[in-house]
């Protein structure tokens, strides 16, 4: 059978509910038979049509006297009824692609699907509510049990449930209309939320769930606030009602309960398209630095390596900010001040640049080597025992290697790895092989977004006619979809002139990597209008693993 019609976002008025029940022989749907089906369609709270058969449940089924007692079925009133056989192929058409309404549903739907199995129709893949789910979700306290006497009792029901398939199927119809009462209190409006609701509303902050009603079903950028107003948490998303509504089901991360409970209010961006809402994200997380965001406390720990050039003999140096106007050449930023760390001893690993803090002005500050020049790992120019243009050539491999090709840093790395391993020493060719794959991503990082940034101006449309976007020394300046087609100056998203510079500052670094993690998403599906300066892209041949290649691109 087709899968029910009508997209998550249908809203409840224009969605078909079938409603059934069916009695039975028994609890077992490979054992036991049906004997009673009785269905009822309804849109918008209008009856469509209704279903109604006993069933002669087969030759030699004999009814049990607890069946006929809680049923009143008895064999004399089935006998002279279709078998399952003649019923099921017009009961399956009147089905349809609506959605199933039960209750207890899956006990019904379990007899169908072995019984369409068995004669070989296809499997039944239309969605399904249980009102039992719904009703503990809902209306738990108010009833002893969620019996459908109970809820019918409860909710006075024209339809008094008596173990007859029409009659109960009527009462559970009933009991649904009144079930979408109350979930529309929690702003249960479309297909998607009455499906979720089960596991949403028993989410100890279901009350706010209302806060979802207004949020549209597109990608943008949603921001929780608490009582007074200040943002506790920036979230994005491709539908931003889908996903705020997550954090009421399935999203059981350990910060959501508190943030729920602190929130009082929720504000929404609608944005063009998934890069505009990812660099939004980034934008207003630096702007109100929410308690709840984890890249807050993540950004607070960036490091930048330097290379000290603006001194005679330049040394690697971890530092927490980056100047752009120091002449000193910088890699990062970088996640942490242990990753600094990690990267700049693997550069030492692989020149003998030195190691020593010392300030060197003028001539030698110490007689004799260091203790890592005595180790043989090092350069020791503050003991004078290497002049500066030698010096300067240690300089230039580390220079060119955070600009261009790492080959010359990684390939000493892995000549000393392939000699550790050759003496047995496997820890330190461990220890080696983890810094060389850190150094070659990092410079790999660092290579991509410098890239981006000195491409320029860069104008990119997606081939499917959807969109594209404006992009300037990495930072996103407009996008638009395929009915905003831009004039000769888009409405920017940033003022012109305030592309990043190199190095990257903090606030920017991770705005340019959402630009530059979009462009290698969609590079399959992007024609490049405009490049200011050429823009190059590491890309891979169909099959091809790393190392990777150096392409141009644009």
């Amino acid at each position: 059978m087709q899968p029910s019609v009508g997209g998550p976002d249908a809203p409840l008025s224009e969605v078909t509910f079938v409603v059934l029940d069916l009695e039975t022989t028994g609890g077992s749907a490979r054992t036991c038979a049906i004997t009673e089906v009785g269905a009822l369609k309804f849109r918008g709270g209008e009856c469509l049509g209704s279903f109604q058969t006993l069933v002669n449940p087969g030759p030699g089924v004999r009814l049990s006297p607890d069946v006929v007692h809680l049923t009143g079925i008895t064999e004399a009133m089935v006998g002279p009824a279709p078998t399952i056989d003649s019923v099921l192929p017009a009961f399956a058409e009147f089905i349809g692609n609506a959605i199933v309404v039960g209750h207890n549903v899956r006990f019904d739907l379990g007899f169908l699907r072995a019984n369409l199995a068995r004669l070989g129709y296809g499997p039944l893949e239309n969605r399904f509510v249980d009102t039992y789910a719904l009703a503990r979700r809902l209306v738990r306290d108010e009833v002893p049990n969620c019996k459908l006497s109970t809820l019918a009792r409860h909710f006075r029901t024209v339809a008094d449930p008596c173990h007859r398939a029409f009659d109960d199927a009527r009462a559970t119809a009933e009991v649904l209309h009144h079930l979408l009462e109350r979930a529309a209190s929690l702003g249960v409006l479309a297909l998607d939320d009455l499906l979720a609701l089960p596991t949403t509303a028993a989410h100890p902050q279901v009350a706010k769930l209302r806060l979802v009603a207004s949020l549209p079903r597109c990608p943008g950028v949603y921001l929780f606030k608490d009582v007074s107003g200040r943002v506790l948490y920036v979230g994005r998303a491709t539908d931003l009602r889908r996903r705020v509504r997550s954090y009421f089901s399935s999203d059981d991360r350990r910060r959501i309960g508190p943030l729920l409970r602190e929130a009082q209010s929720l504000d929404h961006i609608v944005c063009v398209n998934d890069l505009e809402a990812a660099v939004l994200e980034v934008r207003l997380i630096h702007r109100h630095l929410p308690r709840y965001n984890r890249q807050v406390k993540v950004w607070s720990r960036y490091r930048y390596l330097k290379l000290t050039l603006d001194e005679p003999f330049p040394r690697l140096a971890v530092v927490r900010a980056a100047k752009a106007a120091d002449g000193c050449v910088y890699l990062g930023p970088l996640s942490s001040a242990g990753a600094a760390k990690l990267a700049a001893e693997a550069i030492e690993s692989a020149v003998p640049i030195r190691r020593c803090t010392a300030k060197l002005r003028r001539g030698p500050v110490r007689d004799g080597p260091c203790a890592a020049a005595q180790l043989g790992v090092s350069t020791c120019p503050c003991s004078g025992t290497i002049d500066a243009d030698e010096y300067g050539r240690i300089v230039d491999v580390v220079v060119s290697a955070f600009a261009g090709p790492a080959a010359p840093l990684l390939e000493p790395l892995a000549e000393r790895m392939r000699t550790l391993a050759g003496q047995h020493r496997f820890e330190e060719a461990a220890d080696t092989r983890d810094r060389a794959s850190s150094l070659a991503r990092v410079l790999a990082r660092q290579r991509r977004l410098d890239a981006l940034v000195r491409a320029g101006r860069i104008e990119v449309e997606l081939d499917d006619g959807s969109g594209g976007a404006v992009i300037d020394g990495g930072r996103l300046i407009s996008t638009w979809a395929a009915e905003g087609r831009p004039g000769a100056e888009p409405s920017p998203l940033v003022p012109a002139g305030e592309g990043p510079m190199l190095p990257l500052a903090m606030e920017l670094v991770d705005e340019v990597s959402c630009v530059s993690s979009w462009l290698e998403a969609k590079a399959h599906k992007l024609r490049v209008v405009h490049v200011e300066h050429g823009l190059a892209s590491p890309i891979r041949r169909t099959g091809e693993r790393p190392p990777r290649r150096e392409t141009a691109v644009a």
